[in-house]
């Protein structure tokens, strides 16, 4: 039997799940939303992980990455969980070992981490407001009736971008609609808010931070042309968005789980297996702590929440 390693990246929007070879080959990837629910999406992720996966390799690595990786690494009985920008790094280095800038944009949040022969250096993460992220976008597109698969094509299309203020979200789309409102082209319109969304990205998680090449861009926006285009445009330097660009999270934790391996074999049919969260506030003390209880075939394997230590 072939060794192979899984990495899964849980975040709030999407669901990402990649199997590395030995040689950090990819041998399967899938990309899935997670719909609320990170626990059904990641049985739902390794239903589809295992049903394509050749007999000949067995999964001897598992690492999880992402807002649910604690929670998903207790599920799945990970041998590593890490933080984002720790797998977002780590997996860039391994195709792009020369780079300088990590730019990453997700479904609700965005980073941006500083790199330094191979060592990061420096970074920052925007979690506040999803003003600029691929929720933000999505809704605007919804909003304009484009689908969000041409956003990107369109905002390439225009001569003329509109000035849109995406500092917040609720100031962008009252921007938005007066402009539309006022007969502006939609082509204009979503190239404004391209634009908008990479100065916003540059004035908040990229302030004071020394950006130069070689760049990387991730995450689900970088794949929209037109949001490229102006980063280009603003940085004066050439973005790298690679084909695997959304999957740089789960490429990286699975690397660290290969590094990290222990000799175990897993199994990814975890469909029989009972996962259940269970929320309750403890009256031991007066911190009355909002208490998180983790119960794994109707066991409790672990409990969050709790600041004084009693619980």
């Amino acid at each position: 039997m072939k060794p192979c390693y899984l990495g899964i990246d849980i975040g709030s929007i999407s669901t990402k799940g990649v199997i590395l070879d030995e040689n950090n080959e990819i041998i399967r990837s899938l990309y899935i939303w997670t719909e609320g629910n990170p626990i059904e999406a990641v049985r739902n992720l390794l239903d589809g992980l295992k049903d394509d996966l050749p007999d000949c390799y067995e999964i001897k690595g598992i690492g999880t990455t992402g807002s649910a990786r604690k929670l998903i690494g207790l599920m799945v009985d990970a041998n590593i969980v890490k933080n984002e920008i720790t797998a977002h790094a780590i997996g860039t280095l391994s195709t792009y070992p020369d780079v300088h800038t990590i730019l990453e944009i997700g479904g609700q949040d965005s980073k941006i981490i500083l790199l330094e022969n191979g060592i990061i250096t420096d970074y920052s993460m925007n979690t506040l407001c999803a003003a600029g992220t691929g929720s933000f976008l999505s809704s605007q597109a919804k909003r304009l009736g484009i689908p969000i698969e041409e956003f990107g094509s369109m905002a390439l299309e225009s001569q003329n971008p509109v000035k849109i203020a995406a500092r917040c979200t609720v100031f962008a789309e009252s921007d938005l609609i007066h402009k539309a409102q006022l007969g502006y082209e939609k082509k204009d319109i979503v190239a404004g808010l391209c634009k908008s969304i990479v100065l916003n990205y540059l004035n908040n998680v990229g302030k004071g931070k020394k950006i130069k090449g070689p760049i990387v861009f991730q995450g689900g926006v970088s794949k929209n042309k037109g949001v490229v285009k102006y980063f280009e445009e603003v940085l004066g330097e050439k973005v790298i968005v690679d084909p695997n660009s959304h999957l740089m999270g789960a490429i990286g934790i699975a690397i660290l789980a290969h590094n990290n391996a222990v000799g175990k074999t897993y199994q990814l049919n975890i469909r029989d297996i009972s996962f259940e969260t269970k929320g309750m506030e403890c009256n031991r003390c007066s911190n009355h702590c909002e208490l998180l209880k983790i119960y794994k075939d109707q066991k409790l394997v672990d409990s969050w929440g709790s600041k004084c230590g009693k619980f």
